[in-house]
């Protein structure tokens, strides 16, 4: 199995782990969008031990939210969400945009799609660009 690495923004924090994902949910769900501050979270599921800390551990800052068994890890100097291990200890999550290579599988699933923010729909249908216009 090969491994893949990851880091923050600013570098300070990084880690590898095994490239085996079992799951990969988009998930709109109100928590995701606060804690993202964007439409969705984009989580990779693994295994529970599947990471090695590279450098950085110790600017690692954990919150766990209570009524929905939720967290968020990140960086305590570029704020970027970090891998972290559920509340419950049944799995790794990896937010998928502190990769620095592709995943080995795909996003399977949109998932708490009742909560999508309201201008989702219009995102997707807008103009892209290259760069910012």
């Amino acid at each position: 199995m090969s491994t893949i690495t990851g880091s923050c923004l600013c570098g300070r924090v990084s880690f590898e782990c095994k490239n085996d994902f079992h799951s990969f949910h988009l998930c709109h769900c109100k928590q995701c969008q606060k804690i993202t501050g964007s439409a969705h979270a984009s989580n990779l599921f693994t295994q529970v031990g599947n990471i090695k800390w590279l450098k950085g551990e110790a600017l690692l800052k954990r919150y766990n939210m209570p009524e929905r068994f939720f967290s968020k890890n990140f960086c305590t100097e570029c704020g970027s969400s970090m891998p972290y291990e559920t509340q419950s200890g049944k799995a790794l999550i990896v937010p998928a945009g502190c990769l620095d290579q592709s995943p080995s599988i795909e996003p399977q699933d949109n998932i708490f799609c009742t909560e999508k923010a309201s201008w989702y729909a219009s995102a997707i249908k807008a103009p892209s660009f290259d760069r910012f216009p």
